[in-house]
């Protein structure tokens, strides 16, 4: 296996410019991780500029959503400078973001330093170099914007993790209840039209399961009714619209949508109903705020943004992009799952589908997850501001951060390093099975963290990390106890992948 990257973190006082008896601005000094092979790197200026004000951000926009593409974008610059560290302008535009400036990180050796705190500020960066307004978020900065410096940051957190906690015996039923009923409509629709679509049908079974898993609520039998999806879906446009393509002839849309904010009066009466929906359903776990510290009204709308942007959002990315790289495998893999999980199943004694099978008798499953998650990162973008002068070390080099500038990740980048990992571009479905490749799941990054460590009250990895990648598990667990083997079409949609089934073979043994 391909030698896993080193990594150098160095730090100096907190920024205020100091100098030496002789005139000459002191050197960061070096702190943090370090080894012999790297503190031998070369220190280098930064490569790369901001261009002309104005003009420099509209072109690398422009290349960056439409004359390159995000990934040729990043590529072309790495050979331009001959670094995987330098500076550049990242959407969106000026009336958004005012200070589109970044020092880009693209690789695995430079990238963790987006998540050590006591580095790097994370406070109302979530979304990039602009945040949201509050108002499509009832007033509150909510836990994603927070930095774990401020005081109701573990609050939140602990609040979540306790949901978390006492609604995990509802996870397998309600996961199971709501995805069988998916997978019964996608063999209708099959047998009707020629083929379904799975990712519009996964919007409905997330919210289903994501509303009954939590709260134990029926959204169909409420006064939201069936809208849940679609409302969500509109209010996530109005809060990453900037970052996103939909399709419109292009300068009318870098206009409309990259340089200004769309209104969130548009969304309010979406909001609202989503705001009386979760108001009655989250009613007990709400009660339990004033225990965390939590008001009830900043309790509901951040309970609100974990289930909707959190999880809602991340299934509706990662379970399609799941299915599509499971389906392009082929039917010998798909084979293999199907033995594996069936096998597992029976072993438990009654034939039942539990969180410690999946756990303990599933490597090939476990690994197809991670290796989806390592290929195509639900939430590829990061971003935090150095809160001290710095070194930061990519393979090759060594290079000072000033402090109060934004380091900006992409995370494909750092996940598909062909430094760290062999085939990086390709999914290879059994990479993280055994010794070997469980040593690499450090360099898998999708939860704002190594999937080797856990999400605290003092770090910002996801608080659900544990929960998104058991039900995408689950997800592979009922698609096999179902159905020998599969095949899909795939096209693209401005948070995914859009997968339609084209066949559904059953199970046959």
């Amino acid at each position: 296996m391909a030698s896993s990257a080193s990594l150098i973190l160095s730090s100096g006082t907190p920024i205020s410019p100091s100098r030496s008896r002789s005139g000459a601005h002191r050197r960061p000094a070096s702190i943090g991780v370090s080894s012999s092979a790297s503190a031998d790197l070369p220190l280098r200026k930064i490569p790369g500029d901001y261009g002309l004000p104005f003009l420099g951000p509209l072109c690398d926009r422009l290349a960056y959503f439409y004359f390159e593409g995000r990934d040729q974008f990043f590529r072309s610059r790495i050979r331009r400078y001959g670094s995987t560290v330098f500076r550049v302008n990242v959407p969106p535009g000026p009336f958004v973001a005012p200070d589109p400036r970044v020092v880009a990180l693209l690789d695995a050796a430079s990238f963790p330093v987006l998540f050590d705190t006591s580095l790097v500020e994370k406070r109302d960066l979530f979304t990039g170099t602009f945040m949201p307004s509050t108002e499509l978020t009832g007033g509150f900065r909510v836990l994603p914007y927070l930095d774990p410096a401020e005081p109701n940051h573990a609050q939140l957190k602990r609040l979540l993790f306790f949901l978390l906690g006492s609604r995990r015996h509802a996870v397998v039923p309600e996961f199971r209840r709501s995805f069988g009923f998916l997978f019964e409509a996608m063999e209708a629709e099959i047998a009707r039209e020629g083929k379904a679509d799975f990712s519009a049908a996964n919007d409905r079974a997330a919210f289903d399961f994501l509303v009954r898993c939590f709260f134990g609520t029926d959204p169909a039998g409420s006064r939201l009714d069936l809208d849940g999806p679609g409302l969500i879906n509109k209010w996530v446009l109005f809060q990453l619209g900037p970052l996103l393509k939909l399709g419109l002839p292009p300068y009318l849309e870098d206009f409309l949508l990259h340089s200004f904010r769309l209104p969130p009066a548009l969304v309010r009466a979406d909001y609202d109903r989503l705001t009386d929906f979760f108001r009655e359903s989250a009613g007990p776990f709400l009660d339990e705020a004033k225990r965390f510290g939590v008001s009830r009204e900043e309790a509901l709308h951040n309970v609100m943004f974990a289930t909707c942007f959190n999880a809602f959002s991340g299934m509706k990315v990662l379970f399609p992009s799941l299915i599509k790289w499971i389906g392009r495998a082929g039917a010998r893999l798909h084979g293999r799952i199907a033995e594996e999980v069936r096998s597992a199943v029976r072993g438990t004694g009654n034939g039942e589908v539990t969180v410690r099978a999946v756990e303990a008798a599933m490597p090939l499953t476990r690994s197809v997850v991670y290796e989806a998650l390592r290929v195509e990162p639900p939430m590829p973008l990061q971003y935090g501001r150095a809160k001290r002068d710095m070194v930061v070390a990519s393979h090759d080099g060594r290079f000072e951060v000033r402090a109060g500038e934004v380091l900006f990740g992409y995370q494909p980048f750092a996940t598909r390093d062909p430094r760290v990992f062999e085939r990086a571009e390709e999914f290879v479905a059994a990479r993280f099975v055994g010794a070997e490749g469980a040593a690499l799941l450090r360099h898998v990054l999708w939860s704002n963290g190594p999937e080797t460590e856990g999400p605290t009250t003092e770090n910002k990895q996801c608080a659900g990390k544990d929960f998104v990648v058991t039900v995408a598990r689950l997800l592979v667990v009922e698609l096999f106890l179902r159905y020998d083997s599969f095949e899909i079409e795939v096209g693209a949609s401005p948070l995914g992948s859009l997968v339609k089934l084209t066949s559904l073979k059953r199970a046959t043994f």
